[in-house]
């Protein structure tokens, strides 16, 4: 069994990138970078300048805003100004309320907020917000991760200074580095009572899924998939009942809902992805209450895992990531090995390698439903003793050498698609 300090050092690492987040993480780490520069002033900012990385303008530029029924930067900003709090960290703006949303509008109306792509930086995630009131001047930056301040100042006084540098996936140097066999031997070994904790993700994430079928939001896919022609489809299967559930989740999530979801390295949609669909197949194949919490812990472990080498923005669509763990988690549900579990793996970059992130908004119930749909098949193949092969693309024999050529595609390669991206994105609001 793996020695206590490493295990403590994993579940740490789990503490840090699996936690609660109300709305897409991009505007809500906006608006936490906003509320840490109002708390500086300790005044509502007369004026702000929001200077952002391309990855995070993308991601923030079409969702929803949890309980205004607005999408975008603008009112996430505005509402971090006037009723954010830090301490709530990415959920900084859950004490929203009808009449706090209205002043929110009305300071849209009043007061000179300018949002601009941040020029010649590096860091993928990079928040700058710039605010003024009374004659002073506050600054805060979050960069390399979504709730990692950087720097603080105010009034020419640097409160809090530290290097925006981040290492390749943006972990901190004190991060644990994962491998796959680290990953199955700490999910399959632990205590049951030291991962007991991973159980709230299921809580969370599908509760979200409940909330989506009371209200309409985005593209109600999770609720089509329920209805009378697509169940002629698919039938009342666990398949049907595992893409219904995770992409019901991110329609809630995506279109707005008042609610929290658990994250998975600093995405609530990697977070759906890594927990609805292994919840969903624990319950109908009535595993045990233990197999599930490791089954948990392998999915979203292995999500920490890939995202070390990837970072946590890239163009790879994080869904591909997520659904990843979900397969494994799968696969060990279904009764699968260790070996067969690097199977799914391989199984799931040779089908989903190159799928982009267009940034966050509703159809991303859409690429979650693709990325699970992968995620089953790639689990039913490894049980059937099926793997691709070494021959075949970008597949090794060494499944950690599989996972960083997925990772290294989506991190490296795909640069020059993220700009074109991003481009297209921001040619369609100037038309």
């Amino acid at each position: 069994m793996m020695d206590k300090e490493q295990r403590e050092r994993i579940i740490t690492l789990i503490h840090k990138e699996v936690v609660p987040a109300m709305g897409c993480t991009e505007p809500m780490a906006v608006a936490l970078c906003t509320a840490q520069a109002k708390e500086l002033l300790d005044i509502v900012p007369e004026k702000m300048t929001v200077r952002l990385s391309a990855n995070i303008l993308k991601n923030a530029m079409g969702v929803g805003i949890p309980g205004t029924g607005m999408i975008g930067l603008p009112i996430a900003i505005a509402l971090g100004a006037l009723i954010g709090k830090t301490a709530y960290s990415l959920e900084v703006l859950k004490d929203l309320t009808p009449e706090t949303l209205q002043q929110g509008k009305d300071y849209l109306n009043s007061h000179n907020i300018n949002i601009v792509l941040k020029e010649n930086i590096t860091e993928k995630l990079y928040i700058e917000v710039e605010a003024e009131a009374d004659g002073h001047r506050a600054t805060a930056i979050i960069a390399g991760g979504h709730t990692h301040f950087v720097y603080l100042e105010k009034d020419g006084e640097v409160i809090k200074e530290l290097s925006t540098h981040a290492t390749s996936g943006g972990e901190e140097e004190s991060d644990i580095l994962l491998s796959m066999p680290m990953v199955y031997e700490f999910a399959t070994t632990a205590p049951i009572e030291e991962i007991a904790f991973i159980r709230e993700t299921m809580e969370l994430n599908m509760k979200a899924a409940e909330e989506a079928i009371k209200g309409n939001y985005g593209h109600n896919l999770g609720k089509t998939i329920d209805r009378p022609l697509s169940q002629g489809i698919f039938g009342k299967t666990i398949f049907s009942h595992i893409i219904a559930k995770t992409a019901s989740a991110c329609d809630a999530r995506m279109g707005g809902a008042m609610i929290p979801v658990m994250s998975n390295s600093g995405s609530g949609n990697q977070g759906i992805c890594a927990t609805n669909p292994v919840a969903v197949y624990a319950q109908e194949n009535e595993n045990t209450e233990e197999e599930l919490l490791r089954a948990l812990t392998i999915s979203h472990l292995t999500a920490i895992y890939i995202k070390q080498s990837l970072g946590k923005l890239s163009a790879l669509c994080g869904c591909v990531v997520a659904s990843i763990g979900s397969s494994c988690g799968i696969t060990y549900l279904m009764g699968g090995s260790y070996e067969r579990i690097c199977w799914a793996v391989k199984n799931m970059i040779a089908n989903l390698t190159g799928m982009i992130c267009d940034g966050a908004k509703p159809s991303c119930a859409l690429k979650i439903s693709s990325g699970v749909s992968t995620a089953i098949l790639s689990a039913l193949l490894a049980m059937e003793g099926k793997c691709v092969s070494c021959a075949e693309g970008i597949i090794d024999n060494d499944v950690d050498k599989s996972v960083h050529n997925l990772t290294s595609i989506g991190a490296e390669a795909m640069q020059d698609t993220d700009r074109m991206v991003l481009d297209i994105m921001t040619g369609k609001k100037n038309k």
